[in-house]
């Protein structure tokens, strides 16, 4: 910070105090596209030099690079826009943190306090716009108060379910002259331990159970918290599945880990929760994806006896009304039952191993067919078997994610940048964000040819910054997730699904990226590794079998 905004005395703008409260929170990096509704904060940020920027193409693209930085940091990723197209576009990556419950938090640019309900130019109410998209959205209209509006941001982002805030800024705020404030104090997220009681219900409901599962899912775990739940389910035999696209809460090659519940589920793990007696759920809510569109149970009061432990008690009950609910933060559930003994052991190692049995068996990948095509199984099974432990792998929206989570094994926390709320394009910005906050750490992006054309200009901007993730483009030349259920819908009536595609190689090399494509598996091994020796962004267009919809289904 220099010198002038140092100096209590001397009087700041809005836009100068704003980045003050966001060095107070130990913010690194800002994601945007610049916009005259918040010049002041663009200057300001010339004298905080700490604090990275990064300047995106597309507002879509910023808000989903900030919604990444959240996932892998666990603090909230922040992004700037300006008011009107600038917020609409970026509204897709506050979605996204909503669903996947990511701290977050949105700084708009807005009109100046004069103009509004007048429709000003670019002038949305952005309260109104946002109110059902985050928790928390709100205009600052006096340039007093920005400290005040800060501190309560990240709090609200962090706390309970983590989540998106969005924070309008008239530009007139932003230009105000006020003093200089104090330095805000720190943030964290308040938490609460579970009860010495409840803990001794959950033993008393595990020791009666013969087939228990323990379900995780949630954003606001830590490595510590995860290890020692663990460590519990060790202990005790425990089979440990997760929640939709909760892949990397627990290594895949742990004794105790059975697999996901998602898209495409193990049929015999979705018979499995049928079966179960007790199901603790740590962390998910239980949506309806990872409830098999609310069937695995059975709303409001499932067959199996539910233990529900979240951090936020309006999502306890919210659908299923659980036996037992607990509400308290995760890394202290985690830590409150490691030492515990649950006994009854043999009943639950004898269903342990049948449930990591047949999750080894749905997760390798088969034996190669003879084909003309890039097989997804076979590429994902040699990067599972190839990355490092803590590669970072993104993915957008599509079948072709379907590949990734049944074959690929997540080996540490925060390495799955997967959008829970389905956002096709997230997967490129998300593994720009991951490879800027870790650059020493293999990123790797999957990207469907439809999910990848939502954001290929982002390819500057990782030149730009010095990102270096390699991107994977799978090429099937239709929207084919739409195809697959247009025919199973209505078969023969095939509309809208197809896609005129450029030539992506060009494409990407245009923006100076390393290109090239892979039309056989075989070819595959070699092109990856000179992608990820090219030093710079690069781009894998895989040409796949456009009838092969899924690992189970061919289109007719």
């Amino acid at each position: 910070m220099s010198e002038a905004h140092k100096d209590p005395e001397r009087p700041s703008s809005g836009g100068a105090v704003l980045v003050q409260c966001l060095q107070s929170q130990g913010v690194e990096r800002i994601f945007c596209v610049p916009g005259e509704s918040y010049l002041p904060v663009l200057d300001a940020l010339v004298d905080a030099p700490e604090i990275a920027l990064v300047s995106a193409r597309h507002e879509g693209a910023a808000a989903n690079m900030a919604e990444a930085e959240g996932k892998l940091t666990g603090r909230p990723g922040i992004c700037l826009v300006t008011r009107g197209p600038g917020a609409t576009h970026a509204s897709v990556g506050v979605h996204t943190a909503f669903q996947d419950s990511t701290p977050m938090i949105l700084f708009i640019g807005q009109v100046a306090r004069a103009t509004r309900d007048r429709e000003a130019f670019q002038e949305v109410d952005l309260r109104a716009l946002f109110a059902p998209l985050a928790k928390w959205a709100a205009e600052i209209d006096d340039p007093a108060r920005i400290p005040e509006y800060v501190a309560r941001a990240f709090r609200t982002a962090l706390s309970g379910r983590p989540g998106p805030v969005v924070l309008a800024l008239p530009e007139d705020v932003l230009a105000a002259e006020v003093p200089a404030p104090a330095p805000l104090e720190r943030v964290t997220a308040a938490a609460c331990a579970p009860r010495a009681e409840d803990l001794a219900q959950l033993c008393a409901i595990l020791e009666t159970a013969s087939r228990p599962l323990l379900l995780l899912g949630g954003s606001s775990w830590s490595a510590a918290g995860l290890e020692a739940l663990r460590r519990f389910a060790q202990r005790n035999a425990l089979p440990v599945i997760v929640s939709f696209r909760r892949q990397d809460l627990i290594d895949n090659h742990h004794e105790n880990y059975c697999g996901h519940l998602g898209l495409s589920v193990n049929p015999a793990l979705a018979e499995r929760v049928r079966q179960a007696d007790v199901i603790v759920a740590a962390g998910s809510r239980l949506g309806d994806n990872t409830t098999s569109h609310y069937t695995l149970l059975a709303p409001p009061q499932p067959l199996q006896r539910l233990i529900h432990i979240h951090p936020d008690p309006g999502e306890l009950g919210r659908v299923y009304q659980p036996t037992l609910a607990l509400c308290c933060g995760l890394d202290e559930f985690g830590r409150a039952v490691e030492p515990l003994t649950i006994a009854g052991h043999a009943q639950r190692r004898a269903a342990l191993t049948q449930a990591r049995a047949a999750y080894v068996a749905f997760s390798d990948p088969p034996p190669e067919a003879a084909s003309d095509f890039v097989d997804l199984g076979r590429v994902v099974g040699w990067l599972s078997s190839q990355l490092r432990a803590d590669a970072i792998v993104s993915n957008g929206a599509g079948n072709y994610a379907i590949w990734l989570h049944r074959y690929f094994r997540y080996r540490q926390p925060r390495s799955q940048l997967a959008p829970t709320s389905g956002a096709m394009g997230y997967g490129v910005p998300a593994a720009i964000a991951a490879k800027l906050r870790h650059p020493q750490r293999e990123v790797v992006a999957f990207a469907g040819d439809g999910c990848f054309l939502m954001y290929p200009q982002e390819l500057g901007t990782a030149i730009q910054h010095g990102a270096a993730p390699i991107i994977l483009v799978i090429n099937n030349g239709s929207y084919g997730t739409i195809r697959m259920h247009q025919e199973r819908r209505y078969p023969g009536r095939r509309i809208g699904t197809d896609i005129v595609n450029p030539d992506f190689i060009a494409l990407a090399r245009s923006f100076g990226a390393h290109a090239e494509r892979v039309t056989r598996s075989e070819e595959f091994p070699e092109a990856y590794r000179r992608a990820a020796g090219a030093g710079r962004v690069a781009v894998l267009e895989l040409m796949v079998d456009p009838a092969q919809s899924t690992p189970t289904y061919r289109l007719p």
